[in-house]
């Protein structure tokens, strides 16, 4: 009988329209979770709907194990691990303490602003965007009470330039990690066509910070000039990830293949004696790669079930050839879903254009850039306003104001360039 009941069942499963339906239950009820952070009345995050919608993927044989392991994209999770990896290493042995250092010596408390977002902006774009906001957001607050000024501005600088630069290379974010693993452009070419766009994109923030908050002085606290203290910090150790930093960014430019360089890079880093390995996998983002990994087995199973074609069909119709109405639609759907769902759903779609390179381009741009419109729409931002939450509130209205005339304004800036320059 139970023999009998499961061919029944299994009859059932195999039947290609309840295959369909299940996937596309599935497949919502994943991306729900993606664009509320939360699956209602439960504990269920981001990572955590990753991994269920992929287990259940596998259950229902929408997709089989091989099909599951293939959908994977490997290179994109050696990059980011590889990066984290070297991040952290760095942080142990002072390197943002020190870079904090130097802002406070070299920059005059007038030019903080502008040192704030461009300092941010450039180590965004050669490390991962969330890990700079990570550890420098603590050091920022300390630097605001050191000049006496108000935090607030300053936090939303570091938020918005950390998207802005990250934009420039595709080691920069999660995203365009991805967006470089699947299209093939290279490290230099990547950065020879949106760093352009970042530097304006720095200066654009600039200006709408300078011009929203122009009385920036008054912090929380009044010190004295000596509080602002910093760790001593050990220059022989600093040395070694710095040295390796430089060589792994010269393989990048040599064009290498940037996992291969990254990996090795991070292994190099692991073998020092004055650091136990297990101090720096705390600062790698485990659920992060947990995401990767399901949204991947996800997105595979919705290629398979045929809800991807489905879609690319639906896409056609509105004639996302156009590089304006492209952008708006990759930054609409990345403020509902996240930019990193939001690239694995449009990943399909853009080999099929006609000039891929430049649409490969505008999706990591626009991706990237839309994470300033809203608070949640980049982990960075989440990142500064957690951090700061304890001497700092930045409310949503408060982060619109600023985010709003700054994704406009670099989003235009960033169609404008590839479609006329780099087209």
């Amino acid at each position: 009988m139970y023999g009998n009941s499961g061919a029944v069942i299994a009859t059932f499963i195999s039947n290609s329209e309840v295959h369909l339906l299940l996937a596309y239950g599935i497949f919502l009820a994943s991306y729900l979770v993606f664009a509320i952070g939360r699956f209602p009345g439960t504990k269920i995050d981001r990572p955590a709907a990753a991994i269920i919608g992929a287990a259940l993927m596998f259950a229902f044989r929408v997709i089989r194990p091989d099909q599951g392991i293939r959908s994977i994209d490997y290179t994109t999770i050696v990059l980011l691990a590889s990066m984290m990896l070297i991040v952290s290493s760095l942080h142990f042995a002072g390197f943002f303490e020190w870079v904090a250092a130097l802002v406070v010596k070299f920059v005059s408390p007038s030019h903080l602003l502008p040192g704030v977002i461009f300092t941010s902006g450039i180590l965004s774009a050669f490390l991962v965007n969330d890990v700079v906001c990570l550890v420098m957001t603590p050091l920022l607050l300390k630097i605001c009470q050191q000049f006496s000024k108000r935090p607030m501005p300053y936090l939303l600088a570091l938020a918005t330039a950390s998207n802005i630069g990250s934009t420039a290379t595709i080691t920069g974010n999660p995203q365009n990690i991805l967006i470089g693993s699947i299209s093939g452009i290279s490290y230099r070419y990547f950065l020879s066509a949106l760093a352009p766009v970042a530097v304006i994109g720095l200066f654009i923030d600039w200006l709408v910070l300078h011009w929203l908050y122009p009385n920036r002085e008054g912090g929380l606290l009044r010190p004295t000039a000596s509080s602002f203290q910093i760790a001593p910090i050990n220059r022989r150790q600093l040395a070694f990830p710095l040295i390796i930093l430089a060589l792994v960014l010269a393989g990048f430019l040599a064009g290498l293949p940037p996992a291969l360089v990254a990996a090795l890079g991070g292994a190099v880093l692991l073998v020092r004696r004055s650091l136990h390995p297990e101090e720096i996998y705390k600062e790698v983002d485990w659920p992060l790669l947990v995401f990767f990994i399901g949204l991947f087995v996800i997105i595979g199973a919705a290629e398979q079930a045929g809800i991807a074609q489905q879609m690319l069909t639906l896409a056609e119709r509105m004639n996302l050839h156009n590089a304006w109405i492209f952008a708006g639609v990759v930054a609409l759907l990345s403020n509902i879903v996240s930019n990193v769902p939001a690239v694995m759903l449009l990943k399909d779609l853009v080999p099929q254009f006609h000039n891929a390179t430049q649409f490969w381009l505008l999706l990591a741009m626009a991706s990237t850039l839309a994470g300033n419109l809203t608070v949640t729409g980049s982990i960075a931002n989440i990142i500064v306003i957690e951090k700061a939450r304890p001497e700092v509130e930045i409310k949503f209205k408060d982060y619109v104001r600023v985010g709003l005339p700054v994704t406009l304004g670099t989003l235009a800036i960033g169609v404008l360039w590839l479609r006329y320059f780099k087209g």
